[in-house]
């Protein structure tokens, strides 16, 4: 592999895209040094490769300060990782401006511009929040000197923007394809890294192109964000799984007479759904969805930020739904504490859906497949659905575990699809915290424990909805 192809496949597994472990276990143990953590990190960044290190076994008194440790070593593997970075944070105007050139083999001649700047002049404790600003599908220039103004305008202030232009145009080219996944990947990493951001505090919107973009994208990577805020948009519920909105606030804001591509109609059945599932899950799904009266395509856009500023990610809840969908041939390996260690085997369109819920020191699994069906469209346009779920075959899930999840000193029983499959006391690890931190790059979710599960459903749990 050359070495273009490595850093496409690193950046790719830093945020979980794909599924190598850092550090296996096995049966040595022993202590991992500083060196050994730092040289770990940086051979995962440039080529993805393992690192045959020893399991080092953990008292839980020790937990805080390793996870200090490892996300150090995390931070300085990726300082001297040779690759652009983003630029210095200063205050946000036309000269806060750099560019990244994408995988040419992801995407040939894709060169992103993009704006990164601070607003405010006082960092708050915590870090800035950072929003992330997509534009619309008028002339690129214009549209990405319009967000520079608009990021300016919006009362979010403190504030960290990162606004881009989208590198290319054309028929069905979209900002969530497989090169842009790229660029938010490496977005979420390095701003994390900096230590300027707070991991709690990151939300997604845009307007128009960028509203289909940014529902999208909410759906795909809704572990990382604390809201997003599509405007002016309106995608079918295939493409962007309202389900995986569990636990972050989201709004949409559309004109209620906006009827290019239905997008007055998908706003209002993605509202339906997001009620639906407030009702059957109380407190996880804070939404707001707004038809804006004798609006069409152009509505205000400022109250959007504001309302998405209150809101602060929960990177640990009790309730995880996951429908692991692919986008431009992708998919995320990883989704709160939830990776997919091997996949499971899935019929043509089926999607792999799994529900976690915790309560106290019980893990209740739910695995399915879910299988869309389109029973209404209009122009080419699926507007409705049907779902079915049936069982899943095969497929093994890790649990990544914390003391904000369960009770680590304390057993925990985990059942899969209503039968219990395991009784485990969790073993805090070095390993299991340098895996969880390579999986999502967050100092947020650098988990001490893990176990794996096989997702099999155990009876018949087929139903239709």
């Amino acid at each position: 592999m050359n070495k273009l192809a490595h850093s496409v496949t690193t950046l790719l597994l830093c945020l979980g895209m794909t599924q190598p472990a850092l550090a296996t276990h096995n049966e040595q143990t022993g202590k991992i040094s500083d060196r050994q953590l730092k040289d770990a990190f940086a051979n995962y960044l440039s080529d993805g490769s393992r690192a045959q290190l020893p399991t080092q076994t953990l008292r839980h008194s020790q937990i805080e300060k390793q996870q200090r440790r490892v996300w150090k070593a995390w931070c300085e593997a990726n300082q001297d990782f040779q690759e652009e970075k983003l630029i210095p944070l200063a205050l946000l105007s036309e000269d806060t401006k750099s560019q990244w050139h994408l995988p040419a083999s992801l995407e040939p001649n894709a060169v992103m511009p993009y704006y990164y700047g601070r607003k405010g002049s006082v960092k708050p404790e915590s870090g800035y929040p950072l929003f992330l600003y997509l534009h619309g599908s008028g002339d690129k220039h214009q549209e990405w000197a319009t967000g520079l103004l608009l990021a300016n305008r919006f009362a979010d202030a403190p504030s960290v923007y990162f606004v881009p232009q989208i590198p290319n145009t054309g028929q069905l080219y979209r900002w969530w394809q497989k090169a842009k996944q790229f660029a938010w990947e490496r977005l979420l990493r390095q701003a994390l890294v900096s230590g300027d951001i707070d991991p709690d505090r990151i939300y997604l919107f845009g307007i128009s192109e960028g509203g289909y973009g940014s529902q999208r994208l909410a759906s795909f990577y809704a572990d990382y964000l604390a809201g997003a805020g599509p405007m002016a948009g309106g995608e079918p519920l295939i493409n962007a799984p309202a389900e995986n909105l569990c636990n972050i606030a989201f709004s949409l804001r559309t004109g209620d007479k906006d009827f290019g591509f239905f997008r007055e109609t998908l706003t209002r059945l993605t509202g339906e759904r997001l009620d639906s599932l407030q009702a059957a899950h109380p407190g996880h799904f804070t939404h707001q969805v707004e038809l804006i009266p004798g609006r069409g395509h152009s509505i205000d856009y400022s109250p959007t930020t504001p309302w998405l500023k209150q809101f602060r990610r929960n990177p640990f809840p009790s309730l995880v739904m996951w429908e692991n969908y692919e986008m431009d041939g992708n998919k995320r390996q990883g989704f709160y504490n939830l990776k997919m260690e091997e996949q499971p085997e899935l019929q043509d369109g089926g999607r792999a859906y799994i529900t976690m819920k915790i309560e106290g020191n019980h893990i209740h699994i739910t695995a399915q497949e879910v299988q869309y069906a389109t029973t209404e469209s209009r122009q080419g346009i699926p507007i409705r659905f049907a779902r079915t779920y049936t069982p899943l075959k095969g497929g093994k899930l890790r649990i990544f575990l914390n003391s904000e999840l369960v009770d680590l000193k304390k057993e925990v029983v985990i059942t899969v699809n209503g039968k219990k499959e395991q009784r485990f006391t969790p073993q805090a690890t070095l390993n299991d915290m340098m895996n969880s931190l390579a999986t999502f790059g967050d100092p947020r979710r650098i988990f001490p424990a893990s176990v794996m599960v096989p997702l099999s459903c155990s009876h018949n749990c087929m139903h239709t909805q």
